[in-house]
């Protein structure tokens, strides 16, 4: 089921935006909109998130992936386009039936916090249920509950300034959490931690969405963790989306060479798994033992430690994929990425 659509979406700042739109669905390119006073930040955006579904929009700075996030809770107004969230065009609605969207259904969390210094972490993080009016025993329940999720049970009655910056962050997703909404925003949210500190909260995320199923829509310019967090990626350069895809599609078939340099770097071995490469056409020996369509393909390839013979791979429902052999890993360990371009070359 789609929790999230976006139909064509734009956004141009500067004099007559609209014909700036009909400038570009001719062909301007950004040299040309700047010319006439114009700066095309998403161009021509278009996507479906899946209920559940952990999307993640990745680019430089200056792609346009902050002010796309800012559209789909309507803090930004599109140019042209439309964002559906359960089948309601956002675009389209007023200003109270959004802030009322905004509080039931689609939450955010933001780079630098967001909090209030002069409240405890515990009125941070009931900040959303107060607004929409929740009784103070209501507000204390679910405040705690969403601390106890992200680990920081007992720290309700501190303050902000009494927090390091990943705990701070913390009580950011558990604000976000406490709210109930079925759709979390997450931009650059672990951008300003240190890299141990990130990669916990990464830990944490993926924790909790096993276990809540929240529709994620997270935004980052950093490659490792988008493939890392990422069901699906979308790609984005000068505000246009260039391809979206699984960590795997994108690493094994990027759709250009801009793509295909920025994954050029990337760990292969921690990204690809036996799923990747299970041939239903191969046969694995009676009895060996199946592993896991999920595990990485460096931990498969030491696990096999030189034995020939292929090895089943099975999903989480222990249903047989196929088989992968030896050489097919490390084929795949070897093996440059290969760009749209060369692949219809060849």
């Amino acid at each position: 089921m789609t929790s999230v659509r976006v139909e064509r979406l734009y956004k141009i700042f500067g004099p007559q935006p609209a014909e700036l739109v009909r400038r570009v669905e001719r062909g301007a390119g950004p040299d040309e909109i700047k010319a006439a006073g114009g700066t095309a930040a998403v161009v021509d955006a278009s996507f479906e998130v899946a209920e559940g579904e952990t999307f993640v929009v990745m680019g430089l700075s200056g792609s346009g992936k902050s002010t796309l996030i800012r559209m789909l809770n309507g803090l930004l107004a599109p140019t042209a386009g439309r964002v559906l969230v359960d089948g309601e065009d956002v675009t389209a609605m007023s200003g109270k039936v959004l802030r009322a969207m905004r509080q039931e259904k689609m939450s955010m969390v933001f780079q630098h916090f967001a909090l209030f210094p002069h409240r405890t972490v515990l009125d941070n993080v009931g900040y959303g249920l107060r607004i929409r009016g929740a009784g103070e025993d209501e507000l204390a329940e679910k405040a705690t509950e969403a601390l106890n999720l992200v680990g920081l049970e007992g720290w309700g009655d501190r303050y902000p300034q009494q927090l390091s910056g990943g705990m701070r962050q913390r009580v950011g997703l558990a604000r976000a959490l406490a709210a109930q909404t079925d759709v979390l925003l997450m931009d650059e949210a672990f951008s300003a931690l240190d890299p141990l500190i990130k990669r916990e909260m990464q830990d944490q995320l993926l924790d909790l969405n096993a276990q809540l199923g929240k529709t994620i829509i997270f935004i980052t310019h950093d490659l490792d963790e988008a493939m890392r967090l990422g069901d699906r990626i979308a790609m984005m350069r000068a505000g246009r989306i260039v391809q979206i895809g699984t960590a795997e599609e994108i690493l094994r078939e990027p759709a250009d060479s801009y793509v295909a340099e920025f994954v050029h770097d990337v760990d292969r071995s921690r990204v690809l798994t036996a799923a990747t490469l299970a041939n239903p056409q191969v046969i694995a020996p009676t009895g060996a033992e199946p592993v896991d369509a999920g595990t990485p393909l460096r931990e498969l390839f030491l696990r096999l430690g030189g034995r020939p013979d292929p090895v089943p791979v099975v999903d989480g429902q222990q249903r047989l994929l196929g088989a992968v052999t030896p050489a097919a890993i490390f084929e795949a360990l070897s093996r440059e990425p290969e760009t749209a371009e060369e692949a219809s070359d060849a």
